[in-house]
């Protein structure tokens, strides 16, 4: 069977690697066009990237396969994630794409395609996508549509995402610090805050094309803190290299991720009759507090394995308002079914401004149990079950949680990482449980 090429989060590599080497990347363009539905002359197909360098050429291979096969590519740029989403469906494309590779450094990147909808690819129609990719029965041929065609669409976005705070007044002057990470919410939040009239300071907002994630942004918050707390500022946002998460910090210079975010922000919807179905949804790897203190409200958590494409998906079955992960991405269906960082800052401030508290005093009501993640580089991603020095390791930890703690172990779906992450009410124990299982899975598959 040949292997997959979508992850929990499209397709990620390093740039000039399989399945990002120029020839796989034509024949991903080409494939996107052959699955779509039927029907459409000459499709229609937006995309974006984030600012590393090799995004360049990256859409320059896209478009060659894209047009090879009577589709028609309009290039954004560089604009976030959500913003391409969210214009694929406003502008009526058969398709979005982005080039990016999300918090991971620059040298890697990554293809995410949306369907006409907006929405990330169910897993039938990115195997339809493999499959005509592996296929060897064709080559990419010559372009039989005119070149791409560029357009500034920031304003389109932000006009859309301004809709989330419908109340500016409170919020004129708020100090607020930002950092962009050096990434594609560089060509908007800057704009789009200043716009607000909030006073903001930027940090991260000089892309290189090699600085993109490096030591800022939402995996790299401490310069963030103490610029906060330094200048003085509100609240502090820090977004990830292509803006479809963030991570706050309050005035104190604390982080607050989004598991809080999910709390405050499903506390206020629910209070002003937004917050449809009475549920969240969240991921496996949100912390057991988030459920407990949803429980208080009266609201249910559902529960879906990594990746916003399967919060989204859950978010539609069970027709709800909110639902994200603890690491930022967070979506509000209202707006959009996929993670939207931008969007989460400003529902933050919406609550922030109509309640008069300061996000410390919003994030105080939520209480996390101590959790422990270890990450550990894996040669090869063996089924844990088959493993029995991990499984023993595990039945013993489970032992001594018992029912005051969660244990979850799992592979990374973009790097070539197990994940042991685990969640009770003692920090040095369950750090050295979580060790213990790390030594198990270093001897059998590191």
């Amino acid at each position: 069977m040949p292997p997959r090429l979508f992850g929990t989060d499209g397709v990620r590599g390093r740039a000039g690697d399989y399945p990002l080497d120029r020839a796989t990347v034509a024949r991903i363009g080409a494939a996107v066009i052959r699955a779509l539905p039927h029907g459409a002359v000459e499709p229609r197909v937006l995309v974006g990237r984030d600012t590393r360098e090799s995004g360049g050429w990256i859409v320059e291979e896209l478009e060659r396969g894209i047009r090879s096969e009577g589709g028609r590519l309009t290039s954004a740029g560089i604009l976030p994630t959500p913003a391409i989403a969210y214009l694929t469906k406003a502008m009526e494309f058969d398709a979005g794409i982005v080039v990016s590779a999300s918090h991971n450094p620059y040298e890697d990147n990554g293809i995410k395609v949306f369907s006409g909808d907006g929405e990330k690819l169910d897993e039938e129609f990115e195997a339809h996508i493999e499959a005509t990719i592996h296929d060897e029965q064709w080559r990419v041929g010559e372009p039989k549509t005119p070149p791409a065609e560029a357009h500034d669409l920031v304003a389109a976005y932000i006009a859309h995402a301004r809709t989330a705070v419908p109340d500016l007044a409170p919020l004129r002057g708020l100090r607020l610090a930002i950092d962009c990470a050096n990434g594609a919410t560089t060509t908007v939040a800057p704009r789009l805050f200043g716009e607000l009239g909030l006073e903001v300071t930027l940090l991260g907002h000089t892309p290189d094309g090699r600085n993109i994630n490096l030591g800022c942004g939402s995996t790299h918050p401490d310069a963030l803190s103490r610029a906060v707390v330094e200048g003085g500022h509100r609240l502090g946002v820090a977004f990830d290299g292509d803006g479809d998460r963030a991570i706050l910090v309050d005035h104190t210079g604390r982080v607050v991720d989004g598991d809080a975010v999910m709390y405050i922000c499903a506390k206020f919807l629910k209070a002003h009759g937004e917050l449809r179905g009475d549920a969240i949804v969240a991921t496996v790897m949100s912390n057991i507090g988030l459920e407990i203190a949803l429980g208080r409200l009266g609201l249910a958590l559902h529960r879906t394995p990594v990746g916003d494409k399967y919060v989204a998906a859950a978010i539609a079955e069970h027709q709800l308002s909110l639902g994200g992960e603890q690491s930022g991405h967070i979506i509000f269906s209202d707006f959009l079914y996929t993670g939207d960082g931008i969007v989460t800052a400003l529902n933050v401030l919406r609550v922030m401004g109509e309640t008069g508290h300061e996000l410390a005093d919003l994030a105080s009501e939520f209480v996390a149990y101590p959790q422990v993640l270890v990450n550990v580089r894996v040669r090869e991603r063996r089924p844990i079950e088959e493993v029995p020095a991990i499984r023993a390791a595990m039945a013993r930890v489970e032992e001594r949680l018992a029912d005051n703690g969660r244990l979850l172990v799992r592979y990374s779906g973009t790097e070539p990482l197990l994940r042991v992450m685990i969640e009770g009410q003692d920090q040095q124990e369950i750090e050295a449980w979580a060790n213990e299982i790390a030594g198990a899975v270093r001897a059998a598959l590191g």
